[in-house]
């Protein structure tokens, strides 16, 4: 079960990496959210080195911990931005165009179901 948690989890982040990166609409969108700039250009290269970990099971369960660290925070700055009103929230870029709608609760229900498993990924 753990296996496949973390396989699933670094294919999530490899891929969402990866569209962030060919997205040049991703930079603006994160700095809506409140990102700083240089949180903002770090994000996807972190995510893909993050998923390449995941998936080789390098330095095990360090890369999963800070999954979860990642997803907490990504779904707290949702929480925050899902108090305006709809018009007024920013998209969620998180898989750069493919997901390209104003932030949502489908969005921290999918960070919730990544969060358990990067839980579960981390024992075994």
């Amino acid at each position: 079960m753990a296996l496949a948690a973390r396989l699933i989890l670094g294919l999530v982040f490899l891929s969402s990496g990866a569209l962030k990166l060919r997205d040049p609409s991703w930079l603006p969108a994160a700095r809506k959210f409140g990102a700083p700039r240089f949180v903002a250009v770090a994000v996807a290269p972190i995510e893909i080195l993050m998923g390449a970990m995941l998936v080789v099971d390098v330095a095990s369960p360090w890369p999963s911990i800070a999954a979860e660290v990642i997803l907490a925070v990504f779904t707290v700055a949702m929480l925050r931005v899902m108090r305006r009103p709809l018009d007024q929230r920013p998209i969620c870029a998180c898989f750069g165009r493919w997901s390209a709608r104003p932030v949502g609760s489908s969005s921290v229900v999918r960070n919730l179901i990544l969060l358990v498993l990067a839980a579960v990924s981390t024992g075994g």
